[in-house]
């Protein structure tokens, strides 16, 4: 399945966990340092440096592009690094993010709360991903470098649905598919 940003809740609500889509449109990419600047600002009360309200964020930190590239490798981060900070931007209105890995409970009922998503990008791809990537700026915190908050344009980037809408969740069939079986 294609889907194209902005999502709607319709489109959202036609997602399920274990679902392989590809994405396309406008995403920004944050890591740990610039999630822990957004969030003082929310708590300061200061206008945040791009739109939350349905937009999404890749929590990646690309490398510097090569010469002639629009940008280097760009590989999803760890998402639980981003557990923190994540409900407060799901209460904002964020619609989803892009990371790799489990979350905490807390996050998990923010995406239920807001009828948001997680997708899960394949860790190890950062390479693959960025052939997919056609644009990309940066839009805030440039001092951080690499965690610098960037707006990025994907075309068709392959993803999977790792938390849907309703709170399933592919880390959930994974447990439960390792757990042994009793015997009856």
């Amino acid at each position: 399945m294609h889907i194209a940003v902005p999502l709607s809740k319709n489109d959202i609500g036609r997602l399920f966990a274990g679902m392989s889509i590809t994405l396309s449109g406008t995403v920004y990419t944050a890591r740990d340092a610039a999630h822990a600047r957004l969030t003082a600002m929310i708590d300061r009360g200061e206008a945040l440096p791009f739109p939350v309200k349905d937009s999404g964020i890749y929590y990646a930190g690309p490398c510097p592009a090569q010469p002639g590239h629009i940008i280097g490798s760009c590989g999803p981060t760890t998402s639980s690094r981003m557990d923190a900070f994540a409900p407060s931007l799901y209460d904002l209105g964020l619609s989803f993010v892009i990371g790799k890995g489990p979350v905490s409970f807390e996050v998990r009922s923010a995406i239920v709360r807001n009828r948001s998503v997680y997708f899960a990008a394949v860790g190890g791809a950062g390479a693959l991903i960025a052939s997919h990537i056609t644009d990309a700026r940066v839009i805030a915190f440039d001092d951080l470098g690499t965690e610098a908050i960037r707006l990025i344009t994907f075309d068709r980037v392959p993803l999977i649905v790792a938390i849907d809408s309703r709170g399933e969740c592919v880390y959930d069939r994974r447990a439960n598919q390792t757990k042994p079986r009793l015997n009856t």
